[in-house]
């Protein structure tokens, strides 16, 4: 595996001021106090404990040659296949997106593909260290079967080789990894990191462009909406598919600097050109006051281009070249 600067195009702002990642020249998440007064001011939408209406499928082991499927299996976890690898996006099983089984945002849908019909994995893409997107339970045993690469921001891999999950190759904004027939890039994403009350953004953020010989891919993770989408596209091209977060919006006033809404998700995907978009990062848990199918419908009431798809847990879209 080789770890190389990714070349040509606009270069990516700083983002490190020696102690802490941040926003470039964008809002920052709010602190506890602004999460507080939100806990204590608003009320979340109501939501239905839990929704029996998912059809699991089963992906194919193997693509044909040209073919590019993508899988949603739940919230940002997309199983992305070409011929010669399969990538897994920020992948969560767990009943809780929590770091314990007990208490924390309750799963409100099934998984769309069991973790028993995943076929092999040959990288794994972590976006940040949030606990809905980075899954220790799911992760190691991911790692338990071997033969899969787990690609990071800076700072994330010390958690991983702690529980070990390996091998991991770390990435800073417009870095880069080869993987086989793909090169995967880590690309700007605003956002913020913690997994605990006294690590707050000491670990980076970021989305990943993947490239294949006949696709693009952009993987956004968690993001607000800004002029990054016009600098991804700048340097690397139109997507032939951008996986783009649509929940977890609500209320505004906290969310957007952290959370695209679905007009905003719409906004990114006409920046970026993407020849088709998946909306992710709803529908599985409800983890601000927008409920579980809010950002569903609204999505859908915001005249939509055809292009960007709506697929529920299980459901693939597939591309051919």
């Amino acid at each position: 595996m080789t770890l190389h600067e990714a070349k040509g195009g606009r270069e990516f702002p700083k983002h490190f001021d020696g102690a802490r990642f941040y926003n470039p020249n964008f809002a920052e998440a709010p602190g506890l106090l602004g999460v507080l007064r939100w806990k204590m001011t608003s009320r979340a939408e109501k939501s239905p404990r839990f929704i029996s209406d998912v059809k699991t499928s089963i992906p194919p082991q193997q693509v044909a040659e040209g073919e590019l499927r993508a899988t949603v299996v739940n919230h940002s976890t997309v199983l992305i296949q070409e011929r010669t690898s399969h990538i897994l996006t920020d992948p969560i099983w767990s009943k809780r997106s929590s770091p314990f089984s007990w208490i924390g945002p309750a799963r409100r849908r099934s998984p769309g593909v069991e973790q028993a019909d995943i076929p092999r994995v040959d990288v794994v893409l972590i976006s940040h260290n949030h606990v809905d997107h980075l899954d220790l339970p799911t992760l190691r045993w991911l790692a338990t079967r071997g033969d899969t690469r787990f690609v990071v921001p800076v700072g994330v891999s010390a958690l991983l080789r702690s529980q070990r999950i390996g091998p991991v190759d770390e990435l800073d904004w417009g870095q880069s990894v080869q993987m086989d027939s793909a090169t995967i890039h880590s690309v700007p994403a605003f956002h913020f990191s913690a997994r605990g009350p006294f690590d707050r953004n000491k670990t980076l953020w970021c989305g990943y462009v993947i490239e294949y010989k006949d696709h693009r891919i952009y993987f956004a993770g968690d993001t607000g909406f800004g002029e990054h989408f016009a600098w991804i596209r700048e340097r690397f091209g139109s997507p032939s598919l951008s996986l783009l977060p649509i929940g977890a919006y609500l209320p505004k006033r906290i969310m957007s600097p952290i959370h695209m809404g679905p007009a905003e998700a719409i906004k990114a995907h006409e920046i970026l050109c993407s020849e088709a978009s998946i909306a992710i990062h709803h529908g599985t848990f409800q983890l601000a006051d927008d409920g579980i199918d809010t950002p569903k419908r609204e999505l859908m009431a915001a005249s939509k281009p055809e292009s960007f798809l709506i697929l529920e847990n299980g459901q693939s879209f597939g591309v051919q070249r």
